[in-house]
């Protein structure tokens, strides 16, 4: 018998063993391996029956798909694509007619000539004929798919980006490497092992199912507060929306103007704050701030009402709240992601109301304000997305989980395909990885903050016309913050784009200070100075332009953490001792409880 490559069947005459073959010896466990994962089919489709029931009875709604791929078909293009594509699958036709010859050009492709796609890295895809031709093959029908979009007439623009975004991911998912049976790495292993790698990929896959969400490690490898979050500090405040940790100080002194730090309620707070080695607050404690950190609740039904005042009013609160406590006329702030967007509109807020003096500075950590080119999340905010957002939010808030999902819908090769090759189609183990634990450990978002969020700033752009958005009853207007600001943007942020952030410069009338870091939206911010890592470029902060801007911007080896700090002290040095109420609990706010608290915690 020959193999896919053309190479005999192992024997007992010393012939090579095939690969893509199991053994005659090994078929008896290949039929217990079967009738094994039959048996976690059948016991994970009856406890999916039993909670359907639960269901019923409790009169609650289920779950929706994250994705429904019939959505495409609503687009208005959606015929003149059918039409229009109909020559891709005719190419596609005579590509796999000549699988019997292999004539060229379905000659192995040499490795050096192989496009870099680590999709493809197993040698197979290009010494091996028939996987080289399924890898031309799909080659040749997603660029075709790609160019069809491109070539469609009678389009505006938004409605081909939507078109363009669908035909990618489309593409993307259709990928060879994401079946069993046209991967030869996923065949190796399953033959290797004797079909044990299948078997633990299906539990893996039948737990996600029942989790409803992609895994991306394993969920026991972290606890919150034993091996992550584990700065210590203290919970000195607390309402119905945030609780305030307070961190204990580690030196003599620290900088009389404290920090106060607003993450985002998309995701828990301790992005920040991962590891002794990783996280921010930690570091930013030895540099000898009083730090103080916002951890948001998790929305429930009790948070229907809650809206974009309300997190506004909470900024407020807390600033209120650490300047009453330490006795200071004012704090530093940072704003990380939509936190940050949010801050640019309470210190407008302020500085309306004659408030200003009470924030020394502002960070922005990838924030953005003006949100004309926000990139592809803008998609996700037309009527048809909106009205689905509104079934899925009915008890009055968004379940994480949709969200998580379309965060990683904008890198569905990376976040979401190749999870599902590794730990399903391989059944590798999971990486013990912090950050993609945080990645899967959603917030609920209260559902009329969201899609007021969506519509006033995604789609209308309104934070940025003068009194067009009123935040507790008072008119916005970014153009009086005279707060000085450091704007901090990811170079590859695939969130909130570097153009779309560039865009506070043009917004603030304060002294600004634009830093532009190597990475993204996470690794970008969670670079500790230690792990000499990536870079950072600063340049003139008054550049007409983000490209005026990187011209003639100076690169820097490493974190920009140091830079950072030295800003801060350049608004005010002066130190005082580390006592009273700088310890978390000595002042007049009295412990609640340690950190990292019981909000971040919750689901």
């Amino acid at each position: 018998m020959s193999d896919a490559g053309g190479n005999t069947g192992g024997d007992d005459n010393g012939t090579t063993p095939n690969s893509f073959i199991p053994s005659p010896d090994d078929m008896q466990h290949w039929a217990s391996v079967m009738a094994r994962a039959q048996q976690m089919m059948l016991d994970h489709a009856m406890g999916q029956a039993g909670a359907d029931r639960q269901t019923d009875k409790d009169g609650s709604a289920g779950a929706a798909s994250p994705f429904d791929p019939a959505t495409w078909l609503a687009n208005p293009a959606a015929q003149m694509w059918a039409e229009q594509s109909a020559r891709m699958w005719e190419q596609g036709v005579q590509f796999w007619s000549s699988l019997a010859t292999l004539q060229p050009p379905f000659a192995p492709a040499a490795p050096a000539e192989a496009p870099k796609d680590r999709r493809f890295a197993d040698p197979d895809w290009t010494q091996n004929p028939v996987f080289a031709l399924i890898r031309q093959t799909y080659g040749l029908l997603s660029d075709q798919m790609l160019a069809t979009t491109r070539q469609l007439s009678g389009l505006d623009p938004e409605a081909r980006a939507k078109l363009e975004f669908a035909a990618k991911a489309t593409a993307e998912a259709l990928s060879p490497t994401n079946l069993a049976i046209t991967n030869p790495e996923v065949i190796k292993r399953a033959v290797e092992t004797r079909g044990e790698s299948l078997l633990k990929g299906l539990k893996h896959m039948l737990a996600d199912l029942a989790r409803g969400q992609l895994s991306h490690v394993d969920a026991d490898a972290f606890e919150v507060g034993v091996n992550i979050a584990t700065t210590p500090g203290k919970v000195i405040h607390e309402t119905e929306l945030y609780q305030l940790i307070h961190y204990a100080p580690t030196t003599a002194e620290v900088f009389t103007v404290p920090l106060v730090i607003f993450p985002p309620w998309i995701n828990r707070f301790y992005i920040l704050d991962l590891n002794p080695q990783k996280s921010f607050v930690r570091w930013a404690v030895e540099q000898g701030l009083s730090v103080f950190m916002v951890s948001w609740k998790s929305a429930d039904a009790s948070m229907k009402d809650v809206v974009w005042d309300d997190y506004v009013a909470a900024q407020v609160d807390a600033i209120d709240t650490v300047r009453d406590l330490l006795g200071v006329p004012h704090v530093h702030t940072i704003g990380y992601c939509v936190a940050g967007t949010t801050l640019a509109a309470t210190l407008a807020m302020l500085a309306a109301r004659g408030e200003a003096d009470k924030v020394r500075s502002v960070t922005f950590f990838t924030a953005q304000v003006d949100f004309e080119v926000a990139g592809d999340l803008k998609l996700f905010v037309d009527d048809s997305y909106l009205a689905l957002l509104q079934q899925l939010s009915a008890p009055g808030f968004l379940d994480g989980r949709y969200m998580a999902a379309t965060f990683n819908s904008l890198r569905g090769r990376d976040l979401i395909w190749n999870y599902v090759v590794n730990n399903y189609l391989l059944g590798n183990d999971y990486p013990p990885f912090d950050l993609l634990y945080w990645n899967g450990d959603t917030t609920n978002l209260p559902a009329k903050w969201h899609r007021q969020y969506l519509v006033d700033l995604y789609r209308d752009n309104r934070l940025v016309l003068p009194g067009s958005l009123s935040v507790c009853g008072t008119p916005v207007d970014l153009r009086k913050i005279e707060t000085p600001a450091y704007i901090q943007a990811g170079r590859e942020d695939h969130i909130a784009p570097l153009a779309s952030v560039w865009r506070l410069m043009d917004h603030l009338s304060g002294p600004r200070t634009f830093v532009l870091a190597g990475s993204g939206h996470i690794a970008g911010v969670v670079n500790p100075p230690a792990a000499h890592k990536y870079q950072y470029w600063t340049g003139d902060n008054d550049a007409k332009s983000l490209a005026e801007f990187e011209a003639g911007a100076t690169e820097t080896k490493g974190s920009w953490w140091p830079h950072w700090i030295g800003w801060i002290a350049a608004q005010d040095g002066k130190k005082t001792a580390a006592k009273g109420a700088r310890i978390p609990g000595k002042g007049k706010k009295k412990a609640i409880e340690d950190a990292p608290g019981r909000y971040v915690k919750q689901r």
